[in-house]
């Protein structure tokens, strides 16, 4: 049976910028506790928002009515080594992923840079890394399992509806409840990472190189200043250049996360300090290579609270964009706290991707919890969008069904996919109306 619980506490997101109630907790055992609660919403006009791990800053997983929480959810683990296929619980936690798949001799090809999410979380809202020949992890999605709003079970692969497979690969959980998702990974792999200082101009003038030379890039670029912070991250061999715990430590405990929310703490409450912190911050930051387990490199801790808003546009459009970035963080009437991120993907074939058909160009602009952002947001979109931009699902945005179709050219055999997975709008929240049509 489907575990329910009246409301005991106010749910949140990781960054604390969405909040809210819910009528039940739903806290399903099994894909048939799933169904049955699929279908008492459909039947009594209810609907269900499925929580992950709360790393979306929109509204994407806020429940008005009722609320599912996956972690509960038994189903089998399969791994085929050969294959390389591994069959995992939608509510599995990308952290816990990493580790199954490291004991098998396996991993993920590509990842972002944390790994609380869970699987159906960070498929949904088309989580990403960074690589110019690899798309957001849902790419690696060969399978999943999801119950729709109709309460029929779907089994979906490139040979049994492949239709719903390019739909739901990315979707917003506004197709049904995925409970089961197969995944195609690689051999275990170790990457050496080299981190760097360096000038934005030189860096822009030599991206093509950049981008291309490397498995993976991405760069830092500090408001106020003409500085960045490029890593990139290599396959290599033998982990023969291990981190030592210490540096490790210090580099990515306390000067990322102790240190670093002093300065932003310092930086909201004197904010005529922040271009001069923002300044030391990109002389501080020094060189350094190491090499690790794939996902220990490509994942690190993030416990400095923040919003965010990250646009994929045109790889081309990338120069323009930064510097209209520069011009909106200089005119600002407050202070940016936090670097800007910049990455790359490339582009694939899935419907509501951020990638769909073209090669993309990630800026993530930031901002400090309790500080002002929405006029940094909305002009940074206003020219993002300008440029061709798609916001990423999971990130602050301000767009509506309407420009977002736009700028999907498969939105329309989406919401056609919608229509008969979910005609009752189960699946629903007054963001996703906005953002989806009603």
């Amino acid at each position: 049976m489907v575990g329910t619980a009246p409301l005991t506490a106010r749910w949140s997101n990781w960054a604390g910028n969405q909040r809210g109630s819910a009528t039940a907790i739903l806290r399903p055992a099994s894909p048939d506790d799933v169904t049955e609660a699929v279908l008492d919403a459909a039947a009594t006009g209810h609907r269900i928002r499925v929580a992950g791990s709360g790393h979306s800053f929109t509204a994407v997983a806020l429940a008005d009515d009722r609320r599912m929480d996956l972690s509960e959810l038994a189903t089998t683990v399969s791994v085929d080594v050969e294959r390389r296929l591994v069959t995992v619980p939608a509510g599995m936690t990308l952290h816990a992923l990493n580790g199954l798949l490291a004991r098998h001799g396996l991993a993920l090809p590509n990842l972002g840079d944390i790994d609380a999410q869970t699987v159906a979380g960070a498929i949904s809202t088309g989580t990403h890394g960074t690589g110019a020949g690899y798309g957001c992890l849902s790419t690696f999605v060969e399978a999943l399992t999801l119950v729709t709003g109709t309460g029929e079970v779907l089994r979906c692969s490139a040979d049994e509806h492949p239709d719903v497979l390019a739909a739901a690969r990315v979707s917003l959980g506004t197709l049904g409840v995925l409970v089961e998702v197969t995944l195609r990974c690689v051999d275990a792999f170790v990457l050496h990472a080299h981190e760097r200082p360096a000038a934005l101009a030189d860096v822009l003038a030599d991206l093509p190189a950049l981008v291309g030379g490397h498995d993976h890039v991405e760069f830092y670029w500090f408001p106020y200043t003409s500085r960045v912070q490029v890593k990139t991250n290599n396959r290599v061999p033998v982990n023969d250049r291990p981190l030592p715990r210490w540096r490790g430590w210090l580099d990515d405990d306390f000067l990322s996360n102790t240190v670093f929310a002093a300065a932003c703490r310092l930086g909201r409450a004197v904010p005529a300090l922040a271009p001069g912190i923002s300044a030391v911050s990109a002389r501080a930051l020094t060189e350094r290579h190491y090499t690790g387990r794939s996902d220990r490199v490509f994942c690190t801790p993030r416990r400095v609270r923040f919003v965010e808003m990250e646009y994929g546009l045109p790889r081309e459009a990338l120069p323009e964009a930064l510097a209209a970035l520069q011009r909106i963080v200089e005119g600002l009437p407050f202070k940016v706290l936090f670097p800007v991120e910049v990455r790359f993907t490339a582009a694939d074939d899935i419907w509501l991707s951020h990638g769909y058909g073209r090669d993309n160009a990630y800026i993530a602009v930031h901002q400090y919890v309790g500080t002002p952002y929405e006029p940094y947001f909305r002009a940074f979109e206003e020219v993002a969008a300008g440029l061709g931009g798609r916001p990423h699902w999971g990130k602050l945005h301000y767009r509506d069904a309407a420009s977002l179709a736009a700028a999907y050219p498969r939105f329309a055999d989406f919401q056609a996919v919608r229509d008969r997975l979910d005609p009752n709008r189960v699946f629903t929240n007054p963001h996703l109306t906005h953002v989806l049509g009603a």
